[in-house]
């Protein structure tokens, strides 16, 4: 099994793509079993039926916010809770999340502090630990790192701060992870699963393949091998 599940992003420079649905289908044919997207890109409509068709093919939803005011964020956790995802990821404040979502065991919010569209990250790793642990001692299910995003501190120290911080639950690693490096690199640190949507649709993980089917096959060969090298 691989020590670290691979989040398929519909999403390219942080915005959902227009064709997610016929995507959604090709990926899920090549055995992944975890799709997401964001909250721009396309309309909530669009987005209601990609996450029936997702489901559809025995997959884990995911609706990662990328709204940073309060009220933005507060729209977009309703969003996620109308979509009826299976997770929500992103957004900072735990309790607008806990009014509107409820039970909070399927919330990754981020720790740091995000900023900007496409999103960076600022705070040290002993932030990234403060703001984990207040995420585990308000009862979400871990965290979504973005550690490639990293502005202030080594993407791999906060990745380490995080996974100490948050005994029992998920570490999601997302944006900027583009290749095979990455992926063991996270395995060893301790991340559960990262996300990647705009290296596949460029073709910059395998740069030398042309076809999506290619990168993501890739990119499953090397969760593979990200687990045998952790175990």
């Amino acid at each position: 099994m691989a020590a670290v599940d691979f989040i398929f992003m519909l999403t390219r420079h942080d915005r959902t793509v227009e064709d997610a649905a016929e995507i959604a289908d090709a990926v899920c044919d090549l055995g992944v079993t975890h799709v997401g997207f964001k909250d721009v890109g396309v309309p909530e409509p669009v987005m209601r039926d990609l996450v029936a068709a997702i489901a559809h093919r025995g997959g884990t939803t995911y609706l990662e916010v990328v709204s940073t005011s309060a009220e933005s964020i507060a729209r977009s956790l309703a969003t996620g809770r109308r979509l009826g995802v299976d997770c929500v990821l992103g957004g900072t404040d735990l309790d607008a999340a806990r009014r509107i979502l409820g039970d909070l065991g399927n919330y990754y919010p981020f720790p740091g502090r995000p900023v900007g569209h496409p999103t960076k990250l600022e705070g040290s790793p002993a932030l990234v630990a403060e703001h984990c642990a207040a995420a585990a001692a308000t009862g979400c299910g871990g965290v979504d790192l973005l550690a490639y995003r990293a502005t202030q501190a080594d993407p791999l120290d906060l990745v380490r701060a995080a996974r100490a911080a948050l005994p029992g639950r998920r570490l999601i690693v997302a944006g900027s992870v583009s290749c095979e490096a990455q992926i063991a690199a996270l395995a060893r640190a301790g991340a559960d699963a990262f996300t990647i949507g705009s290296a596949v649709f460029e073709g910059t993980f395998s740069p030398a393949k042309g076809s999506l089917r290619s990168q993501v096959r890739d990119i499953l060969a090397a969760c593979d091998r990200a687990g045998r090298l952790a175990a």
